[in-house]
């Protein structure tokens, strides 16, 4: 029986020695281990796999070819759906999505369809010739894309499948979005992956413009009415950082997660060919609990410092997946849970020189279905360190709204839109972190091939 073969383990780099160095952690299996892994599939009737994956990836089929050996049939299955496989088996919380749904991970473990979809990847940034992508003819049609993350990316290879002509306008000097200024390179290797999958992007026909500020060098309106293009998607993320308004917050030492990790992962702060600066310190203390806070704290234990996560609520609540969390107490992270900072303290030089904090407990559920942390009467304690990094969330820049006529947001500064991406404008589409915030690569993928359909019905209805 399929679902009494046990879960094939993936290979890791040794905690003691990755902790040290940003060579990728998990190795993912070779030929043979996800043969022998996609054979544990049911092929169940009613996949809910495929029902909990936001790209809709026909897991069982592109599973069972890869079973049979199929590699080159496995790899054109997941093309129809997905842009991005190497680094969607990367990033994805598989264990909420696809393996969570996973029939077999009920009573025992799920499908690794993650490490799956991961393999095949890798295989076809190997052999790019053994797949044939097939696109409609031209249509004639014109599309701007802003952003060149998840969401765009997505988008961007959709609309060119189906015929369009689609520029992809990046405000930054690299393409990729957060997959190459926000994941680090020991969970998200750049060159051999992201940079690799892009390429199978651009060879579908998208033009990539980088170093384009949409709502400065051009803006939304230019691009429609004097550029010559049919439809827009705004796919920008969700770049702007949140801050705790905490006193001490302006000290010298504190920096927001997302400036912190643009400086190692697009700047190569971590490499000494870059003289990109970066100041981890010697004990550092990362505020939040998400995957961004993971990774904050996974690089400054890299670059050398003493690292510790401060949560306000108990581990059962953090948000980061299990596997991040697993592999951050793997490299001696150390986890102060139920732990709020009130204050920065600096030294007389303007330095951070700790945080003040309350322990907290948890009270009654708040509107998200998590309980809420309370504070904890006269708990206050000092925890010494020299780096604050705050990882609390991030909004939408509110740049291309502001400049946009007709486009209607949320008190968060998130575009309003429909769930098929279509915002208050005629023309002008929208999806990922810069309609629902900071969220993860998988959903902000979905969000933008719903898009591309829409927009390609919007273009030959016009």
């Amino acid at each position: 029986m399929a679902n009494k073969i046990p879960r094939v383990p993936v290979r890791e780099q040794d905690p003691a020695i990755r902790a040290t160095n940003f060579e990728e952690v998990c190795y993912g299996y070779d030929l043979q281990e996800a043969t022998l892994e996609a054979s544990r599939c049911l092929h169940c009737k009613n996949p809910r796999c495929v029902a909990a994956c936001p790209v809709g990836l026909q897991i069982p089929d592109f599973v069972a070819a890869l079973h049979e050996g199929r590699v080159a049939e496995a790899a054109a299955i997941i093309a129809r759906d997905s842009s991005l496989p190497s680094i969607c088996g990367r990033v994805c919380p598989q264990e909420s999505q696809c393996e969570g749904a996973c029939v077999l991970g009920i009573k025992g473990e799920a499908v690794a369809i993650g490490k799956l979809e991961r393999f095949v990847g890798d295989w076809r940034l190997e052999h790019p010739e053994a797949v044939t992508v097939e696109t409609a003819p031209p249509s004639g049609r014109r599309v701007a894309v802003v952003g060149s993350g998840p969401a765009g990316l997505a988008c961007a290879s959709d609309l060119a499948k189906a015929g369009h002509a689609v520029t992809v306008f990046e405000a930054l000097h690299e393409v990729g979005g957060v997959l190459v200024y926000g994941i680090p390179e020991f969970r998200l290797p750049k060159e051999r992956i992201v940079a690799r999958e892009i390429e199978a992007v651009e060879r579908l026909g998208v033009v990539f413009e980088r170093d384009v500020i949409v709502g400065r060098t051009v803006t939304v309106s230019s691009l429609l009415d004097e550029e010559g293009f049919d439809a827009v998607f705004i796919g920008s993320g969700a770049g702007l950082p949140r801050f705790m308004g905490i006193e001490g917050e302006n000290l010298n030492g504190v920096v927001s997660a997302n400036e912190f990790l643009t400086r190692a992962n697009l700047m190569h702060a971590y490499d000494a060919r870059y003289d990109t600066p970066i100041h981890a310190g010697e004990r550092v203390v990362v505020v939040g609990g998400g995957n961004v806070a993971m990774d904050a704290v996974r690089t400054a234990r890299r670059l050398g410092a003493e690292a510790t996560i401060v949560y306000r609520r108990g581990e059962a609540e953090l948000p980061a997946r299990a596997e991040e969390v697993h592999h951050a107490k793997e490299e001696g992270i150390r986890f102060r849970m139920l732990t709020n900072p009130v204050a920065v303290l600096g030294d007389e030089r303007g330095w951070v020189r700790g945080v003040r904090c309350v322990e907290m407990t948890l009270g009654e559920p708040d509107e998200s279905g998590r309980r809420s942390p309370v504070e904890k009467a006269g708990s206050e304690f000092e925890l010494p360190c020299d780096v604050v990094v705050m990882a609390l969330g991030t909004s939408p820049n509110p740049l291309i709204a502001s400049t946009t006529a007709g486009l209607e947001t949320t008190r968060r500064g998130c575009l309003v839109a429909t769930d098929d991406g279509a915002t208050t404008r005629a023309g002008v589409f929208a999806g990922g972190d810069a309609v629902t915030g900071a969220a993860t690569v998988i959903l902000a993928m979905g969000a933008g091939r719903r898009a591309a359909r829409a927009i390609d019905a919007y273009l030959r209805a016009k």
